[in-house]
């Protein structure tokens, strides 16, 4: 973390120390001026108080908010999504392609207790449920989305996807399937398929989201260090939404419009988050190796990264 600050007294690097609550931070550089430190492990989340110390004074304190990790040792590839029914969240653990692993979902309650929920999918990827609540969850590994019976089982409901990663429903409860390849596929209520929009090939996974005003925005990271969110119209058009993140992954939206993207912006990786207009772009939250997030319906946000899985409150 970056701790900008005025006047601090560096004059004997040994008395100058890092607070985060009670907690001390290894500092990696200092200044009268500026001051790295390392995030500690923290025993609690939720706002923290950070102080600066040189011998033995505490400076004002500065308030952020740090995340609570949920659940560790996963592989999320993708957002993970609430349940608009009982508000549990559920998470993959996708493993690499083609690895068949005993348990490939996971589902932990608004309490935060983490349970195994099934295994029969292979390399899940995206997370979604439909206005009545019925969960699907794609499989980059065989190109299909399945449906979760209340018995928990994985019946095949379209296939012929691609490398199926991200999935979104519009509010006639349309699916929209990313093929990371390159197609955005539309997907009726009885599992037929048919493409409908071509993007540029990403080297991970095409993640996707549903705006307020029923269009779809896209994200799929590519070589590139200038990457965009792309957005495609009700009629398909496609336009450039935002250009200038690196290496965007899960998106989306609260429910002013603004959208969300783990992705860097000016060398700087976390939470993005871009106006309703496209516009304006900023950090909204730091963090490292995110690959998706999703919004609560009492407005915290769930963030996924490479291994863990995290509750921020706002």
């Amino acid at each position: 973390m970056t701790i900008d600050c005025e006047g601090f007294d560096t004059s004997d690097p040994t008395l100058c120390a890092v607070w985060f609550g009670e907690e001390r931070a290894p500092i990696v550089a200092l200044s009268p001026r500026r001051v790295l430190a390392i995030v500690p492990e923290m025993k609690q989340s939720g706002p923290v108080e950070i102080s600066l110390e040189s011998g033995g004074k505490l400076s004002e304190a500065a308030r952020v908010v740090v995340a609570k990790r949920l659940a560790e040792d996963l592989h999320p590839v993708a957002s993970p999504a609430y349940d608009p029914d009982d508000g549990s969240l559920f998470v993959t653990r996708s493993g690499s392609r083609g690895e068949q692993l005993p348990v490939t979902l996971f589902r932990i309650d608004a309490g935060g207790e983490v349970t195994e929920f099934s295994g029969d999918i292979t390399n899940p990827t995206g997370i979604a449920f439909d206005s009545t609540g019925q969960m699907f969850v794609s499989s980059r590994m065989d190109g299909t989305v399945y449906r979760i019976t209340p018995f928990k089982e994985a019946v095949p409901f379209a296939t012929n996807l691609g490398v199926a990663t991200g999935i979104a429903f519009d509010r006639s409860d349309t699916m929209y399937v990313g093929d990371r390849t390159g197609t955005i596929y539309k997907v009726n209520g009885i599992g037929e398929e048919t493409p409908w929009a071509q993007l540029e090939a990403s080297v991970s996974a095409y993640h996707l989201a549903v705006g307020p005003d029923e269009t779809l925005y896209v994200t799929g990271p590519t070589v590139a260090s200038f990457d965009s969110v792309t957005r495609i119209d009700a009629n398909g058009e496609i336009g450039v939404f935002y250009k200038g993140l690196g290496r965007p992954q899960g998106l989306a939206l609260d429910d002013t419009g603004n959208l969300y993207v783990a992705a860097s912006l000016r060398g700087r990786r976390g939470i993005v988050r871009i106006s309703p207009d496209g516009q304006d772009a900023e950090m909204f939250a730091a963090g490292m190796n995110l690959v998706g997030l999703a919004f609560s319906s009492t407005g915290d946000l769930a963030v996924a990264s490479t291994d863990s899985i995290y509750r921020l409150e706002l």
